[in-house]
């Protein structure tokens, strides 16, 4: 791979097209941070169950990133290149497991699905941060990760207002007989194609920097096989950058806020907001449904606030820009315990919207800079373990603190969301960019 020095200045569209296949990536992952937990609680999963039915993705996350990451560092297909060939792989198995997910007969069927929809999405997703990183130099990373968060933000946006969309504009109203219904079926449906569809274009469009190594070279770490490829791992997470142990304490106190608002905040919507008594009530579904079209107006905040970002971390730096943006989230998260109009959800959504348009970018752009360049997949897929550490577990403990310290208050558990975004904030703050 060619030293960030020598890297060309790429434009705007080229970034585009090498960022595009995200879009399809994140389309997937709104449809299940929108609809999974109606999904489960249609196929009648209790309050208390939810978090530990969403473990697949921490689980996942945790084994399959760094591994894909080694392996991408170690890949060079003649054609396809160094990230490409993951890009493939994860959309074809990703766009099958979005076809059956809301097929689901039965809890378990669903909750094994999402483990192989997971599995899937991240091994598109995490070789497309390295992406950024092989393909710009450091001047250009911040504008790279931010075109990431643009087009999360489009592809989030689209994903999560598609059940509202069609019951609103096609008028598909029925339900099968797990009740779940045909407006997300239809939904998870049109994401299968737009997640591969996205992602083929960013392979035609775009070509990846051969290593600079002879051919010897290239085929030696694709015999190095998974055993040294476990130590090579073990290794760099003992020798991690100073910068990157402050940023991992960062993530790890931001990423339980989200998880919280995706666990319950639709839910909380239907019930708490819309006054739904159970999941068989009209209510019920057009709370999930707003709720959707709440989620998606904040990605409509965050593709537009990726476009300005670069500018404000550019004037303030990087770190008050990612501490500001992420108290801006953590009041948007606590209002929602306080509405009682549903419109004003979309202005709580905008503070979580300036936030998430951070929490994509600014971390990654702050640790690109600190990583060796032969190791950037490693680094990145560890950096994912400080994401789903605290979700495994709040996965596995936070439905004991639902059941017996929130009495199951769906919106206590969002506004506690906040909180924890707010000590997120603080630690960044302490950050030295420097290191």
């Amino acid at each position: 791979m060619i030293s960030s020095l020598a890297k060309p200045h790429l434009s705007f569209w080229q970034i585009w097209n090498m960022s595009f296949g995200f879009f399809g990536i994140q389309f997937g992952w709104s449809l299940q941070m929108s609809n999974m937990s109606a999904i489960y609680e249609f196929l009648h999963a209790e309050p208390d169950e939810i978090p530990l039915l969403f473990l697949a993705a921490p689980l996942t996350g945790l084994i399959v990133q760094p591994i894909i990451g080694y392996f991408s560092d170690h890949t060079w297909h003649p054609l396809l290149g160094r990230r490409r060939p993951y890009f493939l792989a994860g959309a074809l198995l990703s766009t099958i497991a979005l076809v059956w997910m809301p097929n689901s007969s039965s809890l378990w069927m669903a909750a094994g699905l999402l483990w192989i929809m997971d599995t899937s999405i991240n091994i598109s997703m995490e070789p497309f941060r390295a992406f950024v990183a092989d393909k710009l130099d450091e001047r250009q990373r911040t504008s790279g990760f931010a075109m990431q968060s643009l087009m999360i933000g489009i592809g989030a946006c689209i994903a999560s207002a598609l059940p509202w969309i069609l019951r609103n504009w096609l008028h598909l109203n029925d339900a099968g007989s797990t009740g779940i219904p045909s407006t997300v079926k239809f939904s998870f449906y049109i994401g299968a194609v737009a997640f591969l569809l996205s992602v083929l274009y960013t392979i035609v469009t775009t070509k990846e920097y051969p290593p600079v190594t002879n051919s010897a070279e290239k085929g030696k770490g694709n015999r190095k096989g998974i055993g040294a490829g476990l130590k090579e791992i073990f290794y760099a997470i003992v020798n991690m950058p100073g910068r990157m142990h402050k940023l991992a304490l960062v993530q790890f106190f931001t990423w339980p806020g989200l998880f919280l608002m995706w666990f319950y905040y639709s839910p909380a919507v239907a019930r708490n907001i819309f006054g739904a008594a159970n999941e068989s009530d009209p209510l019920y579904a057009h709370g999930i449904e707003f709720a959707g079209l709440t989620l998606s107006f904040y990605n409509v905040v965050t593709f537009l606030f990726a476009l300005v970002i670069p500018l404000i971390a550019n004037k303030i730096g990087r770190k008050y820009t990612h501490a500001l943006c992420l108290l801006a989230g953590a009041l948007g998260l606590i209002s929602v315990a306080f509405i009682s109009n549903p419109n004003l959800l979309f202005v709580s959504m905008t503070g979580v919207g300036i936030a998430w348009a951070s929490i994509l970018s600014m971390p990654y752009a702050m640790l690109s800079g600190c990583l060796p360049e032969n190791k950037i997949g490693i680094y990145m897929g560890i950096f994912n373990f400080f994401i789903v550490l605290p979700e495994i577990i709040a996965s596995l403990f936070f439905g004991w603190f639902m059941a017996h310290v929130l009495d199951n208050n769906r919106l206590a558990a969002v506004m506690l969301g906040g909180v924890l975004m707010i000590v997120a904030a603080l630690v960044c703050l302490r950050l030295n960019e420097e290191d």
